[in-house]
Parts: C-alpha cells; sequence; structure tokens
C-alpha cells in the first residue's frame, strides 16, 4: 500500500457519500489532498488563492445546493483565514466540510514553519472537530480515519447542518512519483440515518389547547432558505385561519396581499397603544436570526404569553424574544402542514368556518400597507436624486424572474428589507446574516453564480466590495453573475446610526473615506463594467444590465452620502408622524 493511500481515499469517499464540489486552496503540505481530489474522475474542484474568499466561496457554493462542500488548505495561518466563513456557515447552518492539512504534531512548538496548534482551531464554531493520525502503519489507523471521514460528513448533514473540521497531519513525501499509483481504492461507506421526533398524542393536544385559548396568534418566519412549499402552507394559515404572518427579505418573504413585511417602519418608535393592539397572545417562530432592530425589540418589550419555536434540533434554547414557553423538535413545514390540517379538520367538526374573527390579522396588514405606502413615497417621489435607497429599488424591480439575489451587509441588505420584493418574482434571497459581517459577501455570491445557471445578483456596499475584491481573482468569474455597488466613498451605516452620526469623528474613524472606484477591479477580473450617477441612467442601464452575456457584469452606481442621510431621515421623520 502507498504510504498516502488513506489520504488518498479520502477523495472516493468523498464522491460515494454525495460531495461532488470541492474548493482548493493551493499549498504544498495539503499536497496530497489537492492531487487525490483533482484526480478524482467525478469531483469538480475549483481553485481559490485566498483562504478567506475560498471559504465564503464554498459557503455560496454550499447555500445554493443544500450539500456540503468540501475544503482544502495548506497549514498554519491559512487555516486561521477559513475562520470568517466557518463561522459564518456554523451560525447560518450551512454544511461545510473543513480538510485542513497539518504538520506531525511533534513538530508543534519546534520552530518549524507554517505549524501552529490547528487541531481544535475553530473551537466551537464547528459541530466537531477529528485530528487525523499521521501514520499509517497499523490497521487500525487507517479504520480509524475512514470511520471517522464518514462520521463528519454524516454530521455535516444532521440537524442541524453545519461546518465540520478534519485535521489531517501530514508526513512527507507529498508527492507521488511517476512510477506510483495514485488511486483509490475500495472504500466504505456509514451512513447515519436521520431521525424524525414524533411529538406524543398528549403534546400534540396541549399545543392544540394553546392555540385554541389564544385568540391573537402571530407568525414570525426569520431567516430560511426559499422554499416555496413553506411559504403556501403560511399564506393558506393566513389565510384561512386569520393569523398575520410576519416576515424580512431574509426569509424570502415577499410582497404579497398577505404577509406582513415592513415591520422595520411601522414599529420604529411606536406607541404604547398601537403596540398593545398588535401584541399576540401566541407567538410561533421558525428559522433563524431576524434582520431588523425594530422588530426584535418589539416582540421583546411587549411579549407574547406563549410562545413556540419550531427547530429541528433542540440542543440550545433560543430564547432571542426573551419569551420562550416551548421549544418544538420539527421541521417547520411538516409541523406547520399537520397543525393547518388538524385546525382546519377541527373548524369543520365544529362548524365555526365562517365564524372567524380577522380584526388582529387586519391591524398588522393596515399597519403594513401604509408602512408600504410610506416607502414608495420616499424612493419614488418628487425627489429625482439617485441615492443608495432609491438605487436598491430600482434594481429590485427588475430583477429577473426565478432568479437569485444576494444582498451585501451593512445598508444593502437594509435597504432591499424596507423595499420588498414583488412574489410574482419567485427570487432567492441570501444573505450572510450568521454573523451579519460584511467579510465574504462577494464570495458567497460568487460562490452561489458557480453552481447555479440562474441570473445571481449581489447589492454591496463599496467598503464590503473592496474588502472582498479577491473573490474575483479565481478567474473566470461566472458569466451570470451581476454585481451592483452602491459606492458613497465609505461606511454609510455610520451616517446612518444614530450614535456615530453624532459624533465628531464620524468621518476619519467611522466612514473612512476611501476614493476608489471599481473600474480597474472590474478590468482586472475582466467583467462588464458600467458606472451611473442619475436615477434616469440606473432605470435605462438596467434592463440590459440583467440580459445574459459571455461575462459577469458590474455596475457601479456612485451616490452623495450628505444626500443619502438626508433622505434617510426625511423617512425615520415620516415614521414618527404617521406611526406614533
Amino acid at each position: 500500500m502507498p504510504v498516502l493511500q488513506p489520504i488518498v481515499n479520502i477523495a472516493e469517499l468523498l464522491y460515494q457519500k454525495g460531495i461532488t464540489d470541492v474548493v482548493v486552496a493551493p499549498g504544498s503540505r495539503s499536497a496530497p489532498l489537492t492531487l487525490a481530489v483533482a484526480r478524482h474522475p467525478h469531483l469538480r474542484v475549483r481553485v481559490v488563492a485566498d483562504e478567506r474568499s475560498a471559504g465564503f466561496i464554498a459557503l455560496g457554493m454550499a447555500q445554493q445546493s443544500q450539500n456540503p462542500v468540501a475544503l482544502i488548505c495548506t497549514s498554519g495561518s491559512a487555516v486561521y483565514n477559513l475562520a470568517p466563513a466557518v463561522v459564518e456557515a456554523y451560525f447560518q447552518q450551512v454544511p461545510l466540510l473543513l480538510l485542513t492539512a497539518d504538520r506531525p504534531h511533534e513538530w508543534l512548538h519546534q520552530q518549524d514553519g507554517q505549524t501552529i496548534d490547528q487541531a481544535t482551531i475553530f473551537g466551537t464554531h464547528v459541530k466537531r472537530s477529528y485530528d487525523l493520525p499521521a501514520d499509517y502503519s497499523h490497521p487500525d489507523a487507517r479504520w480509524f480515519i475512514e470511520r471517522s471521514v464518514n462520521e463528519a460528513i454524516n454530521l455535516c448533514r444532521l440537524p442541524a447542518p453545519g461546518p465540520v473540521h478534519i485535521n489531517v497531519p501530514l508526513r512527507e513525501p507529498f508527492y507521488p512519483t511517476a512510477e506510483e499509483s495514485f488511486r483509490a481504492e475500495r472504500v466504505r461507506v456509514l451512513d447515519t440515518l436521520p431521525a424524525q421526533p414524533t411529538l406524543s398524542t398528549d403534546t400534540w393536544h396541549k399545543l392544540l389547547n394553546e392555540w385554541d385559548q389564544s385568540e391573537r396568534t402571530l407568525l414570525a418566519v426569520g431567516q430560511i432558505p426559499y422554499d416555496p412549499a413553506l411559504l403556501a402552507i403560511l399564506r393558506k394559515i393566513s389565510e384561512e385561519l386569520g393569523v398575520p404572518v410576519v416576515g424580512e427579505i431574509t426569509a424570502s418573504m415577499a410582497h404579497n396581499d398577505q404577509f406582513i413585511t415592513h415591520t422595520d417602519t411601522f414599529l420604529a418608535g411606536i406607541d404604547a397603544t398601537n403596540a398593545e393592539a398588535l401584541r399576540p397572545d401566541l407567538l410561533i417562530t421558525l428559522g433563524n436570526s431576524f434582520l431588523t432592530r425594530n422588530l426584535k425589540t418589539y416582540f421583546r418589550q411587549y411579549p407574547a404569553r406563549r410562545h413556540w419555536h419550531i427547530h429541528p434540533t433542540v440542543d440550545r434554547i433560543n430564547d432571542s424574544f426573551q419569551s420562550l414557553t416551548t421549544l418544538v423538535p420539527s421541521e417547520p413545514r411538516p409541523f406547520l402542514d399537520k397543525l393547518f390540517a388538524d385546525l382546519d379538520y377541527q373548524r369543520f367538526l365544529q362548524g365555526d368556518d365562517a365564524d372567524q374573527n380577522d380584526t388582529f390579522l387586519n391591524r398588522w396588514q393596515t399597519a403594513d400597507r401604509q408602512a408600504a405606502k410610506l416607502v414608495r413615497q420616499t424612493v419614488s417621489g418628487t425627489d429625482r436624486r439617485l441615492t443608495d435607497w432609491s438605487a436598491v429599488q430600482q434594481v429590485l424591480d427588475h430583477l429577473p424572474a426565478q432568479s437569485v439575489l444576494h444582498l451585501a451587509n451593512s445598508m444593502p441588505v437594509r435597504y432591499a428589507n424596507l423595499c420588498g420584493i414583488d412574489e410574482q418574482q419567485h427570487i432567492q434571497v441570501w444573505a450572510n446574516r450568521g454573523v451579519s459581517g460584511i467579510d465574504g459577501c462577494l464570495s458567497t455570491a460568487v460562490g452561489t453564480a458557480l453552481l447555479t445557471d440562474q441570473i445571481v445578483t449581489l447589492v454591496v456596499g463599496d467598503v464590503a466590495f473592496f474588502y472582498d475584491r479577491n473573490a474575483l481573482w479565481s478567474n473566470p468569474v461566472p458569466p451570470n453573475l451581476r454585481i451592483v455597488l452602491l459606492n458613497n466613498d465609505g461606511g454609510h451605516i455610520f451616517r446612518i446610526i444614530d450614535g456615530p452620526s453624532r459624533q465628531p469623528e464620524l468621518e476619519r474613524y467611522f466612514e473612512t473615506p476611501h476614493g476608489y472606484t471599481a473600474r480597474n477591479t472590474a478590468e482586472d477580473a475582466r467583467l462588464d463594467y458600467q458606472v451611473c450617477t442619475s436615477l434616469e441612467t440606473i432605470q435605462t442601464l438596467l434592463p440590459d444590465f440583467f440580459t445574459r452575456s459571455e461575462r459577469a457584469k458590474l455596475l457601479e452606481v456612485t451616490t452623495d452620502k450628505y444626500v443619502n442621510q438626508e433622505q434617510f431621515a426625511a423617512y425615520k421623520a415620516q415614521c414618527r408622524q404617521v406611526f406614533q
């Protein structure tokens, strides 16, 4: 058996367990892993030189495929550069399999290059860490490696999905000679079947009784992958049971005549009388994090008497609104399907279909419609100056149907949430709201574009774009990628937030003006590049911008930060006037 045969076999095991995509950040110590996947006939391997960017590209690929993506890098500081993507994957529950090459552990603290303590480097931000042996002479070592890789891949997928780390110490020689075989042996596949939690009859009746005892019930949806079937059952519950369904753009909640999507506007500074009128008796939440502070603050200040959170795993209690009473161990869609079926049958038996009281639903929907009108007046009024906000509204209005939208953190995701998208567009929406950093937003969108033929649009601010432009280093950039860069020459969000906006140090220490444009970056990456400075120009450019082409496209929208600030201040003043 060749010395590195157990490492070569890892590539075959990836394939046998359904992993088809691998991202490699080049290095020498990781050569055996790289050669194993590169020479495997059924693995798609993409090379990304920057480890931080590689991590986020793998994240975007895994988001889109909902399947683990393997990520390989060399030893030392390279491993630490994966950390931002790892923590985002952990809190967003995205499956990544991290394969990090390492020196044999006896060389730690011996002044050997690229040698750090990396066996548990990601700490509690991975589901589990595995440390493989560096010597394979005993059969038990080879058995341990095969068992560990099987277990790690299974763990990536099991609820809740997430990143898993395999540290791989490797001895020289790394590279096979021309005479040596570098082919995988037959591997043993070990599967772990996912458990399906089933609520007992008594428990289910207890939940139904709590529903019956609650005159005002509300459903709130946090960040969750786009699922038309889930949206359909949510709409049915709202229409037929009179339940307000609240969501944000990060839950792919689109504008329609039923869902409530403008809470950030009408809950801003809401007075006590109106707040009490909107308070539910029973709050049901599902999904991950919520985007807007106003929504979170409202439910903390006006907690429901009962609060169910639906989530497939119960190892941690998620009590974000500080009102949780019951954690329901279930996937959201099956739970809601059964809940609606049982409640609908119960109503049929009781003959009270026509007696539904929609007063509570109407209160939420009326406030939402007022808020939608206010937002439209803000961005489509008589002021025809181009702003970040009006640019985002134009982009969302022109998005191709059934395309993918990525929203960078800071102001782009907030502007998009205020604007919203139309239900008829059927848009998948993604945003890195696990830890909400600006690092990796561009790389994540690139990763998504690699795994879909649909147009993928990224709306990104200038600081996040320039921070992550190594995402465009590894050519070719997928031609279905569309980048809308909002360039206001600094961190615009600090001019919007009350605290820093009042400080004399705002511009130098918070906004950090830079004077850069994306022209040279676009030229280096071979992107089609256009720039606009007026509302009329962006309206003219967008239809062609979204047409298919042989190269990715970048549209740089140049705005004045003072005009942006003026528009947002006027909007907040209107909110106080209308909703207080």
